[in-house]
């Protein structure tokens, strides 16, 4: 095996710095032999999420409210920016999540990929004081929430804060995981988003 490299390697150096007949005759041996080219390895990089959206419609259809977080520099550069807003007591919404990479043009929707890969990603929401509960009204091919898609549930007058988690390859059957539980998920982390909440 350390021969036929050695050929290999040697044929291709006088097949660069021969003339032509030197090339052809250096292809033609090197099929011969059965040498083969080595493919370069390219890595597979998870893609920028520089933008999270979480809209929530009002089960009365009459009020929209957008959550957003947007960082089109990624970590270390300029600060985020975040809009927070406001959610009436006593209120259910329809929640939906988008994630971008809004640094590319066109901008390209992640959201569409984490769906795709559902059985490999969850939503986690954790609410600190916030006077809300979360519920999963999405699955994946197991049975499995993904957490694009919820139903929030807002109780009294509260202020507080809810932390939107993207795990990549969590484990899924590990103990409440499926109830939203982050503690025995485990996987990494591709997003984290902490708004502010205000139940008014």
């Amino acid at each position: 095996m350390h021969l036929k490299r050695y050929f290999c390697a040697h044929l291709l150096y006088v097949s660069m710095t021969g003339y032509f007949r030197l090339v052809v005759f250096s292809l033609i041996f090197m099929y011969l032999i059965g040498c083969e080219p080595i493919d370069p390895v390219i890595p597979n990089e998870e893609e920028l999420i520089t933008t999270l959206e979480f809209r929530l419609v009002s089960s009365d259809q009459q009020d929209t409210i957008l959550f957003s977080f947007k960082d089109l520099d990624g970590d270390g550069g300029l600060s985020p920016v975040i809009q927070n807003e406001k959610l009436k007591v006593h209120t259910t919404y329809n929640g939906m999540l988008t994630l971008r990479n809004d640094a590319i043009n066109p901008s390209s929707d992640i959201s569409m990929e984490v769906e795709e890969e559902g059985n490999a990603h969850q939503f986690f929401y954790v609410v600190n004081n916030a006077g809300i509960s979360v519920k999963y009204a999405d699955k994946d091919a197991n049975g499995n929430p993904i957490g694009l898609k919820t139903t929030i549930t807002t109780g009294n007058q509260a202020t507080g804060e809810l932390t939107i988690i993207l795990r990549h390859n969590p484990d899924k059957f590990g103990s409440s995981v499926s109830d939203g539980l982050i503690d025995q998920a485990g996987g990494e982390t591709d997003i984290e988003v902490t708004f502010q909440i205000d139940v008014i």
